[in-house]
């Protein structure tokens, strides 16, 4: 598996980000292609002192090639294009792939 995770610092307007996001953004990328699952919150916390986070999003795909496969499609363009909508605080995409592990 292969993650993709969006760092959301906090924007100037927090209220407008919440609903635009829940409203406007999620529902393009969840026409993503290749998509397998997705999650966020907006409630991130710091284990100390202060989050340098507003939000965070994870998609999962099933390895690299599909999750820039999927960036690069249409649906992947208009998401990406609608970032500027919303996060005036900036963002952080990083990705990777997924080691499982056992305890």
């Amino acid at each position: 598996m292969h993650k993709l995770v969006v760092l959301y610092p906090k924007p100037a307007d927090p209220d407008h980000f919440r609903d635009y996001y829940v409203t406007n953004h999620l529902p393009l990328v969840m026409k993503m292609p290749g998509l397998l699952a997705w999650r966020y919150s907006f409630d991130v916390a710091a284990a100390e002192g202060e989050a340098p986070y507003f939000a965070v999003f994870e998609a999962d795909f099933a390895d690299a090639a599909a999750m820039a496969a999927s960036r690069e499609s249409p649906q992947g363009q208009r998401a990406a294009a609608d970032v500027a909508n919303y996060a005036t605080g900036g963002v952080v995409v990083i990705h990777y792939p997924v080691q499982d592990g056992t305890g």
